[in-house]
C-alpha cells in the first residue's frame, strides 16, 4: 500500500488490553443474582443449558444466520473483533486493522500462536477462506452475506495479513465482521460438506462440539488447547473453568423454568416476563439482561400490497393501538417501550414519541379520508366491496406468550376502528415461509446486528431482493430512492458526525412514513441457577459467553 493511502484510523491489540470478555454496553446483571463475587473460581463439571428457540438445522451460523445459531456457536466460534464495555470495536483474533484513506482498502491482522480444535493454525488464509464461505451461493447465507457482500478481492500479502478490497468503503465492516454470524472457521473443516460442517463447526473458541443429539441436546466440551485473545490479567488459569455444556431444547416456557428452578437445568433464556419479575426478587435465581444491538422490536407493515400502501391506512393503524399500556399489563416492568427503529444500545437510534400517540378519533378519521367509509355486520370497514382486512403471522418460536397477548390486544383494539387482523400462529419453518411468499400484511421480525447500518439493511430497496437464503429482510417493502442514497452514503463516509445526520434523516423518513410500530429492545433474558457464578459477558450481539463461568460445588 502507498503511503499516501495509509488508514486514517488503525485499531491496535493495544485497545483490547486488559479485557477479560467483551461485555456489551448496556448488558447488565440484576443486583439480586446468585452470582458471589467473593467466590473461589473452581474447574470442573457441566453446565446445563435449555434454550426455547427452535433449534437450529445447522450449527454453522455461516448457514442462513439467526439468533438460535448464534447463542450456540459463541462457545466454538470466535470472530475477529468484538465490542468492549463501552461499546466501541476492538479486536479478537485479530491483532491490528488499518483502512486505506479511500476507504476502498481494509487490511487485517492476526493475532499468532492460535489454532483450531482441528490442529489448522489459524492463519490469513482463514479469513479468505471465511469470507468466501459466506459469499458462495451455495452456503445460503444470509446474516453473514449481507454483512460482506462489499469485499471484492482478498489478497495475503504474509501468513497473518489479509487485505480486502471493497466495492465501496464501508465503515459498518468492523462492526459486521464482530458478529457471530462471520465468525471464523477453519478453512480445513470447511471444504468439507455442508451436513458434516453443520453437524460440528470447527472454531478457536473455548468449547468444541462433541456430539449433536438432534430434537434434544448439543454436547459442547472444553477446548483444553484453547488460547484467549485477549490479555488476562486476572485468571488464576489459562483454561475454561467448565468441562463442558449440554445444550439442550425446551421449548415450552414452564417446563424450562420448572427446571432451572429444580436444578435439572443452570441456565434458562427466552425467560418470561413474570417469571423474571419473580426471580428478580428470589436470591436463589440470578437475571442477566442483556438487549441485543441492532433494531428494535417492532411491527413492520408491508407497504407493497393493500391496505398498508397507504399512509392514512398505517398511521391510522398505529393510532388505534394502546401499546403503553399493553405492554404495562404483559410485561411486569421487564420491557421499556421504544420509540425509536434502534435498539437502546445503539447511540445513533433517535426517539419520535409523538408520532405514536394513541388517537382512536383520529384513526377513525383517516380511515374515513382513505375511502374505508362503510362497514359490515361484524363492524370491518369496507371499501369497494372489500373489507380491511390484514395478515399477521406470529412466529411462536420468536414471540414469547406476553408477547402473542399483547399482539392479540393489539387485534381487539384496531377491530373497534374497523380493522379485521388476522393472527396466525407459526412455527419458524412455516413463519419464514409465509414471509417469503409475501403472505402478510403485517409482521414483527428480529433482526440483530451490530451497528446502525442495520438500517440499510432493513430500508435499502435493495433488501427487498432476497439473499441466497431466500430471505428478504426489508420487510416494510420500502422503495424510496431519496432513503436509499442516504442509507448509501451513511455508510460510506469517514465522517462520524456526517454519518450521525444521515442516519437521523433516514430514520425520520421511515418513521414519519408509519412503515413500521417500534414496541421495544428485543428482549434477550436468561435466568440461572445460584451455583452458576461468573454470569454477564456476552459477545458483541448479546449471546453469553461461558469462558469465565464455573459451577460452585
Amino acid at each position: 500500500m502507498q503511503k499516501n493511502q495509509r488508514a486514517l484510523r488503525v485499531l491496535s491489540s493495544a485497545l483490547a488490553v486488559g479485557l477479560v470478555s467483551a461485555v456489551l454496553a448496556g448488558c447488565s446483571a440484576d443486583p439480586n443474582t446468585s452470582s458471589d463475587q467473593a467466590a473461589e473460581p473452581t474447574a470442573g463439571g457441566t453446565l446445563v443449558y435449555a434454550s426455547g428457540d427452535a433449534e437450529p438445522s445447522c450449527l454453522d451460523p455461516h448457514v442462513g444466520g439467526n439468533y438460535p445459531q448464534a447463542l450456540v456457536s459463541s462457545q466454538y466460534l470466535e470472530p475477529l473483533f468484538t465490542k468492549d464495555a463501552e461499546g466501541k470495536i476492538v479486536p479478537w483474533l485479530a491483532e491490528s486493522t488499518e483502512v486505506s484513506q479511500d476507504g476502498l482498502t481494509r487490511t487485517i491482522k492476526l493475532r499468532g500462536g492460535i489454532s483450531f480444535t482441528d490442529g489448522t493454525k489459524l492463519t490469513s488464509e482463514a479469513i479468505k477462506a471465511n469470507i468466501e464461505h459466506l459469499q458462495d451461493p451455495d452456503t445460503a447465507s444470509s446474516t453473514g452475506y449481507l454483512a460482506v457482500g462489499k469485499v471484492k478481492d482478498i489478497k495475503l500479502p504474509d501468513e497473518l495479513t489479509a487485505q480486502l478490497t471493497l466495492s465501496a468503503p464501508d465503515n459498518a465492516l468492523l462492526e459486521s465482521l464482530s458478529m457471530p454470524w462471520t465468525a471464523i472457521e477453519s478453512p480445513k473443516a470447511l471444504k468439507r460438506d455442508q451436513a458434516t460442517n453443520c453437524a460440528a463447526p470447527v472454531g478457536t473458541g473455548p468449547f468444541k462440539v462433541e456430539s449433536w443429539e438432534h430434537q434434544k441436546q448439543v454436547n459442547l466440551v472444553r477446548n483444553d488447547a484453547y488460547v484467549a485473545p485477549v490479555a488476562e490479567a486476572n485468571r488464576s488459569q489459562g483454561t475454561t473453568y467448565l468441562d463442558g455444556i449440554t445444550w439442550r431444547f425446551i421449548p415450552e416456557a414452564a417446563t424450562r423454568y420448572a427446571a432451572l428452578q429444580s436444578g435439572e437445568v443452570d441456565v434458562i433464556d427466552n425467560a418470561q416476563p413474570d417469571t423474571i419479575a419473580s426471580a428478580m426478587s428470589d436470591n436463589a435465581l440470578g437475571h442477566l439482561d442483556a438487549p441485543r444491538p441492532g433494531a428494535s422490536n417492532r411491527i413492520e407493515l408491508n407497504s407493497a400490497k393493500a391496505p398498508f400502501d397507504d399512509v392514512l391506512v398505517r398511521e391510522a393503524f398505529m393510532r388505534s393501538l394502546d401499546v403503553n399500556a399493553g405492554i404495562s399489563s404483559l410485561f411486569f416492568d421487564t420491557a421499556k417501550r421504544s420509540y425509536s427503529l434502534l435498539s437502546s444500545v445503539e447511540p445513533l437510534g433517535i426517539s419520535e414519541e409523538g408520532l405514536f400517540g394513541t388517537d382512536v378519533a383520529k384513526a377513525n378519521q383517516l380511515l374515513d379520508q382513505a375511502g374505508w367509509t362503510e362497514r359490515n355486520n361484524e363492524g370491518y370497514r369496507m371499501k369497494d366491496g372489500k373489507r380491511l382486512s390484514a395478515t399477521f403471522p406470529v412466529s411462536t418460536n420468536q414471540s414469547v406468550p406476553a408477547e402473542q397477548s399483547l399482539f392479540e390486544q393489539f387485534q381487539a383494539s384496531a377491530k373497534a376502528v374497523g380493522f379485521e387482523v388476522k393472527i396466525e400462529l407459526l412455527d419458524l419453518s412455516s413463519w419464514y415461509g409465509a414471509l417469503a411468499d409475501h403472505k402478510y400484511n403485517l409482521v414483527s421480525a428480529p433482526y440483530t446486528k451490530v451497528g446502525p447500518s442495520v438500517l440499510r439493511i432493513l430500508y435499502h430497496s435493495d433488501s427487498t431482493i432476497p439473499a441466497p437464503s431466500g430471505y428478504f429482510a426489508n420487510n416494510a417493502q420500502i422503495k424510496d430512492p431519496k432513503l436509499d442514497q442516504l442509507l448509501t452514503d451513511a455508510e460510506q463516509t469517514n465522517d462520524e458526525a456526517q454519518r450521525a445526520d444521515l442516519y437521523d434523516q433516514a430514520q425520520k423518513i421511515v418513521l414519519e412514513g408509519y412503515y413500521v410500530l417500534p414496541l421495544y429492545d428485543q428482549q434477550n433474558h436468561f435466568l440461572y441457577g445460584k451455583k452458576v457464578q461468573g454470569m454477564g459477558a456476552t459477545t458483541a450481539v448479546s449471546s453469553p459467553t461461558y469462558y469465565d463461568v464455573f459451577l460452585t460445588k
